[in-house]
């Protein structure tokens, strides 16, 4: 089974299921697992590492729109040096002090792969689900899609300083909070854009439409592909191997969310990131269109043949 058959078959074990992390009495805790081999091109440093793995706990934290409390991690490598550890945990202190939230420490082992567990603690009595989407409502992504795509090229030309800055996102946490007051439903596109709205889709029992002239595409993305000889991906779904890479790749740890058209302005002016409509909610029977087209589940999956390394 690959990741995503793994969790539908949990779903009957486990309730409740589904959301980017669970919530316990007003806390919301969440867990993450990286392998070097699929989640860490070569050239990625340490501190990238350190601040990438934590930031992906984080990035769950905020699309619950909950305030981020702290971070702990298990760190698994063949063998310990000293640098490479000490890099690491600037990395996980780092992204945690970016949020508010306190780097706490975690657990050390031997591992014939660099693996990282991470955890992230967070509190809201209001947390935002998957569930709540309705017809009518607005549908608006933080940010840009795309970065970790244009990352990974950038790995593969070795052009690493720039790879490793790309590769430290910004967990979305001050904006989750804001948005929780207005957000219907929320979740990251840690999977992509497009199979993300298939999941908010199948939790909300809703369609989406969305614009593709709307959708905010990472200038990264775009200068890598424009330097490109040629395409290195397929472009069976948009037809615009940038816009497809923008919304399947995944990893951009963005936040994706519906709410009222009235009340986007307004949360749009407490946000310090932009929030861009890119489409509306619509009703189950509509599916997910884009200019009026299927948009097919496409994205990152961990485990089985659809598996793409970040």
């Amino acid at each position: 089974m690959d990741e995503r058959a793994a969790l539908a078959m949990l779903e009957d074990v486990l309730e409740p299921v589904g959301d980017d992390a669970a919530v316990v009495d007003d806390l919301v805790i969440t867990t993450d697992m990286l392998h070097e081999r699929t989640d860490f091109p070569p050239g990625t440093t340490k501190y990238t590492a350190g601040w990438r793995a934590v930031g992906a706990s984080l990035s769950d934290v905020a699309a619950m729109g909950a305030e981020a409390t702290a971070a702990v991690a298990a760190y698994a490598a063949p063998e310990f040096d000293a640098r490479a550890l000490e890099a690491f945990v600037r990395g996980a202190h780092d992204v945690c002090t970016s949020v508010g939230a306190s780097y706490v420490g975690g657990d050390l082992d031997t591992h014939q792969e660099f693996t990282v567990a991470t955890t992230a603690v967070g509190e809201t009595a209001t947390p935002v689900f998957r569930t709540g989407a309705r017809p009518g409502d607005a549908l608006c992504v933080t940010g840009a899609l795309g970065r970790s795509a244009a990352a990974l090229e950038q790995f593969q030309a070795r052009n690493l300083e720039t790879a490793n800055e790309l590769f430290r996102f910004e967990p979305r946490v001050d904006a989750g909070k804001h948005l929780a007051e207005y957000a219907t439903a929320m979740m990251d596109s840690s999977d992509g854009l497009a199979r993300s709205l298939h999941q908010l889709g199948a939790a909300s029992e809703c369609g989406f439409a969305l614009e593709r002239g709307s959708i905010p595409v990472a200038a990264s993305l775009t200068a890598v592909d424009e330097d490109a000889e040629q395409a290195t991906w397929p472009t069976d779904i948009v037809d615009d191997p940038v816009l497809e890479r923008a919304i399947t790749f995944g990893e951009d740890f963005e936040l994706v969310c519906t709410m009222p058209p009235e009340t986007v302005e307004v949360a749009r002016s407490a946000l310090s990131c932009p929030l861009t409509v890119i489409g509306s909610v619509r009703g189950p029977a509509t599916g997910i269109t884009i200019d009026g087209n299927p948009l097919p589940d496409a994205g990152y999956t961990h485990g089985g043949d659809e598996s793409e390394s970040s």
